[in-house]
């Protein structure tokens, strides 16, 4: 695909899955981009082309700025203000005048230097955005494009409020020698994210956390890679069980700064799962206070049930009989509070990971002596279009809880 076929609609956003630090809500991207702006860019008669889509020899900086100079369009989803989509948006509008669009999911916060622009708001659940929603945020969509491409109209703040201000210009030589083919090839990085999550749905973990370290390598400081290498390294049990835990708290270890709840969820899994294999009570240790500063900090279910499963760990090994104590009674009170907290989310117009929520409830009222509340969300959870891997975490946890001395 030439950059002069096809009027080009360059995309700035985050891929992958994004925390959102004003809401902690963990935001799947790509699900936004392949269901709601790719097929209205597409269905408008533009080629449509994202960041991690360029293949430039490893040089994807100069590409990048290229595109945001000549793309007839540029989408900008500043969900999760994610910090590079927010400069190269404010690239955009240094460079061009008009035909730039700015989209979120509706739970975010707007900067106040953009909150006067027309903003396109979507729905998101999290990890997956609805059909109905994406049919509507579709058509809002391509109504903008067609607007624009019809009757574009100032929409940089630079160009409005300095009217006379000179765009830059670049010759077409210079452009194409820059830009080149935007090549679709297997190695660009939407192809080989799309790859690790077709091999984790298959339970192929070694080639998935292969992949994910591929994608590591291609992009720095990008930690959604680093959590999922760790991630599928430990459930990968390559080349035994010790020593993928081992190298998955290696890898999970170069983020610096753990504090969000994706980051120290499975920092305290691999601590967890370090504990059982090794008896060491130092990996345990660990893990609970992994698990309860993502409780205490957010009140996270999935790291609040953890932080409930190892404090009972705990107690089995306590001596003293008021710290024994302490630590059950602990573990009963979250995973109340874990309870109260899902199911009041249920009532939601849209609940959010319906899937996880039902495999926490079913857990924590199994926990707790409700087995015929635990049958019902367990039923739930599997009706969920659950995958393999998923059914054999969600069996575990069951399992840690009816054997929890094992």
């Amino acid at each position: 695909m030439s950059v002069d076929k096809k009027k080009l609609c360059f995309v700035i956003m985050g891929f992958g899955e994004k925390k959102d630090p004003e809401t902690n809500r963990t935001i799947d991207l790509d699900k936004t981009y392949k269901k709601i702006i790719r097929p209205a860019v597409e269905s408008c008669n533009y080629s449509c082309v994202r960041a991690d889509e360029i293949l430039d020899s490893g040089i994807i900086d100069r590409s990048m700025y290229a595109l945001l100079y000549s793309a007839e369009l540029v989408i900008a989803d500043i969900s999760t203000f994610n910090p590079n989509a927010i400069y190269e948006l404010g690239t955009r509008h240094a460079l061009k005048p008009y035909s730039t669009i700015i989209i979120r999911e509706d739970k975010s916060k707007l900067p106040f230097d953009i909150n006067h622009n027309r903003i396109l708001s979507y729905n998101h659940l999290g990890n997956e955005i609805s059909d109905a929603e994406a049919q509507k945020s579709i058509r809002e969509l391509k109504s903008l494009i067609t607007n624009i491409t019809d009757n574009p109209t100032t929409d940089s703040p630079l160009y409005s409020y300095i009217p006379k201000i000179q765009k830059p210009i670049l010759s077409d030589e210079d452009l194409q020698k820059i830009i080149g083919d935007l090549k679709g090839k297997e190695n660009t990085i939407f192809a080989l994210t799309e790859k690790a999550k077709e091999y984790m749905s298959e339970g192929k973990f070694s080639d998935a956390a292969e992949t994910w370290k591929k994608l590591k390598e291609k992009s720095e400081n990008e930690i959604y890679y680093i959590q999922q290498e760790a991630l599928c390294t430990y459930k990968s049990e390559q080349p035994n069980k010790l020593q993928a835990l081992t190298n998955a708290l290696t890898i999970i270890a170069q983020i610096n700064s753990q504090t969000d709840t994706e980051t120290l969820g499975i920092t305290g899994a691999i601590n967890k799962n370090l504990w059982k294999s090794t008896s060491e009570q130092g990996f345990l240790n660990t893990a609970i206070d992994c698990y309860k500063k993502g409780w205490n900090l957010y009140k996270d279910y999935y790291t609040g049930e953890n932080y409930a499963h190892c404090l009972e760990q705990k107690s089995f090994l306590e001596q003293d009989t008021e710290n024994k104590i302490y630590y059950k009674v602990e573990a009963k009170n979250t995973r109340q509070e874990i309870i109260y907290i899902v199911l009041k989310s249920l009532d939601d117009e849209e609940p959010e990971e319906l899937k996880w929520k039902y495999a926490t409830l079913s857990n924590c009222y199994l926990a707790i002596d409700n087995a015929d509340k635990a049958k019902e969300y367990e039923d739930n959870f599997r009706n969920q279009n659950t995958e393999d891997w998923e059914i054999q975490t969600f069996e575990n946890s069951k399992q840690d809880i009816i054997n929890p001395k094992k």
